[in-house]
């Protein structure tokens, strides 16, 4: 099992699409293990986008991501880092796939809607930053034997 992060940046809080895409990851079968509706203090915004710090873009990320609510979203599951970042698409709305998050729900490019992390380290890094040490629920499901199987024996 994976761990990783998603946020529902302010677009999509503002546009009531918090259920929708956290939906979209239960269907597949991910399990929500952490959940929170905040507003977002600029120096917590600092730290998550610190990496793009040199980069142009930078000031308008922090802008955005403070502009209003996040939901910050921790999720598990087999392989979840990449699971998440297919069904989330293409940084650029009009670039994502259709069926994808970004692709069916994007309108334009900083407003893309949602983050997921990239890496197990980033995620991990992350899940800290947005939750703390504490804030997550380690639970099982009766649908994860469904979801969740063991290979069949070959032969």
């Amino acid at each position: 099992m994976q761990r990783t992060l998603v946020l529902a940046k302010p677009d999509a809080v503002q546009r009531g699409l918090i259920g929708e895409i956290i939906g979209r990851f239960e269907r597949k079968g991910l399990k929500v293990a952490g959940l929170r509706l905040m507003l977002v203090p600029r120096e917590m915004a600092e730290t998550h986008y610190a990496v793009h710090a040199e980069k142009h873009f930078y000031a308008g990320l922090v802008e955005f991501i403070t502009s209003g609510p996040v939901a910050a979203i921790a999720l598990d599951g087999p392989d979840a880092i990449a699971t998440v970042r297919r069904l989330v698409g293409k940084t650029m709305p009009n670039e994502a796939e259709p069926g994808t998050i970004r692709g069916d729900l994007g309108i334009s490019g900083l407003r893309n809607l949602i983050h997921a992390s990239d890496a197990p380290e980033t995620a991990a890094a992350e899940i800290d930053l947005w939750f703390g040490s504490d804030a997550l629920v380690d639970y099982e499901r009766e649908v994860d034997a469904w979801i969740v199987a063991e290979e069949p024996p070959r032969g």
